[in-house]
């Protein structure tokens, strides 16, 4: 199975960095940046399978970046983090692409599943 690469998209260094080193050491590649605006840069030079993009970062929210990302990426699959997120959010996330959403602090397995199922989805 090919690995599955992924992008962290979080503004809270310790929990981007614990997240990306979990991730590695279950066999992802992982990449990590802390704003919006960052990962549409990364994003600009760099291919991934999954963006895993908090919702509320100082910037751009991560409802505009997944806009955005769709945009230049539509093959990327976006899995959001918030702490802040409501039912009704989610729903408008999911119809503007987002493959799914989890509440932070998600366990690492629930994420790890919703990866494997975008990835699967994307037929990569």
């Amino acid at each position: 199975m090919n690995k599955i690469r992924v992008l962290i998209v979080d503004d809270e260094d310790d929990f981007r960095e614990t997240l990306v080193n979990r991730l590695q050491n279950r066999g992802f590649v992982v990449d990590g940046v802390p704003t919006g605006e960052k990962a549409l840069e990364w994003l600009a030079h760099q291919d991934c399978d999954i963006v895993v993009l908090d919702m509320l970062m100082p910037g751009m929210h991560g409802v505009e970046c997944l806009k955005q990302i769709k945009k230049v990426k539509p093959r990327v699959e976006v899995i959001l983090l918030t702490g802040h997120g409501t039912v009704q959010l989610g729903i408008m996330s999911l119809k503007m692409g987002a493959f799914d959403y989890v509440m932070k602090p998600a366990p690492l397995d629930e994420l790890i599943e919703k990866m494997e199922l975008a990835f699967e989805k994307k037929g990569a």
